[in-house]
C-alpha cells in the first residue's frame, strides 16, 4: 500500500534511534518530501540499502509529531523505488531526464542493484537513439518500374518530389538525395521512355520543372546523344520544390520567391540585352 498527498508537517519533530522509538507494528510511516508511504519494515531493509542502515540503529530517524519518518528528498519518484524493493523489479521510461532523477535517488538511498538496471537502461537508450539517427540519416529513392506508379504517387505524398528519369542502365551520371532526403521524396524512373535522362520537380500535386539531361550531337558518321549533368541548375530547381512543402502558401506567393519566376536578367548576355533595349 502507497499513498501521495501533500500535507502540512507540525513543527515538533523527534529526533532519535530505531530502538527509542515506537515501531511495534512493524510498518513505517515515510514522508518523503510531503509524499507519504505506508510499507513493512521487511520491505525497506530486505536489501542492503539505507534504510537498512537507518533501522538498524546506525543513522539518525527524524519523526514527526504523528509519527511519520521524515525524509528530506522529492517523493515524486519513490513509488517507484519502493515497488522495487518489494519485489525487485522495475519498469523504467527511456526519457533521459527521468532516468537520471532515478539514478539520483537510487544512489541516495544507496541501492545499487537499481542502480545497475538504469546504467543497463541508459545504454540501451543510447544505443537505441544512435539506431534511429541512422536509420533517419539513410536515404530512400523510390524505384518506378511502371507509368502508372507517378501519379499514384504524386497524389498520395504531400512532400515535394524530384524525380529522375534514367533510360540507360549504363548511365553513368548519377545523383545524391542525402542532404534533403528528410524533406523531399526521391523518385528514379527506370520505367523507360524517349527521354535518356531527365530531372523533373513536383509541387501540390503538379509538375512544376524540368531539367532535360540529353542533347543531340551530329558527328561526322552519325548523330549522338549527349548527356550532361547540369549539376548548377538541379540543385538550384531543388531548393525552389522546396518552397512547396508548405501547402498553405498560395501558388502567388510561390512565384513571387521563386528565382525562376523572377524578370533579372542572370548572364551577360541577358545584361546586354537589357542594356541595349534601355538605349
Amino acid at each position: 500500500m502507497s499513498d501521495s498527498m501533500t500535507t502540512i508537517i507540525p513543527a515538533s519533530t523527534h529526533v532519535g534511534k530505531p530502538g527509542a522509538l515506537n515501531f511495534s507494528n512493524k510498518y513505517v510511516k515515510l514522508n518523503v518530501g510531503n509524499f507519504l508511504y505506508l510499507t513493512s519494515f521487511d520491505t525497506l531493509t530486505k536489501q542492503d540499502n539505507m534504510f537498512r542502515a537507518m533501522f538498524s540503529g546506525r543513522n539518525e530517524v527524524v519523526q514527526d509529531g504523528e509519527g511519520w519518518v521524515l525524509i528530506d528528498r522529492d517523493g515524486k519518484h519513490f513509488g517507484l523505488l519502493l515497488n522495487f524493493l518489494r519485489d525487485g523489479t522495475i519498469i523504467l521510461p527511456e526519457c533521459p531526464q527521468t532516468l537520471n532523477e532515478l539514478m539520483n535517488e537510487a544512489k541516495f538511498y544507496c541501492m545499487q542493484q537499481l542502480q545497475d538496471l538504469i546504467e543497463q537502461q541508459m545504454q540501451n537508450c543510447c544505443k537505441k537513439s544512435a539506431d534511429t539517427d541512422a536509420i533517419n540519416a539513410c536515404c530512400k529513392v523510390i524505384m518506378l518500374t511502371s507509368a502508372k506508379e507517378l501519379p499514384n504517387l504524386i497524389n498520395t505524398i504531400r512532400k515535394p518530389i524530384v524525380k529522375l528519369m534514367v533510360n540507360r542502365h549504363n548511365n553513368k551520371y548519377s545523383y545524391t538525395s542525402i542532404r534533403l532526403h528528410n524533406r523531399i521524396i526521391f523518385v528514379k524512373d527506370v520505367t523507360g521512355s524517349e527521354e535518356i535522362c531527365c530531372w523533373s520537380f513536383y509541387g501540390n500535386g503538379q509538375k512544376v520543372a524540368e531539367v532535360c539531361c540529353t542533347s543531340i550531337v551530329y558527328a561526322t558518321e552519325r548523330k549522338q546523344n549527349k548527356v550532361e549533368f547540369f549539376e548548377a541548375r538541379i540543385y538550384e530547381e531543388t531548393l525552389n520544390i522546396l518552397l512547396y512543402e508548405n501547402r498553405n502558401i498560395s501558388e502567388d506567393q510561390i512565384r513571387a520567391t521563386s528565382p525562376r519566376h523572377t524578370t533579372a536578367p542572370s548572364t551577360e548576355d541577358d545584361l546586354d540585352d537589357n542594356r541595349l533595349r534601355k538605349r
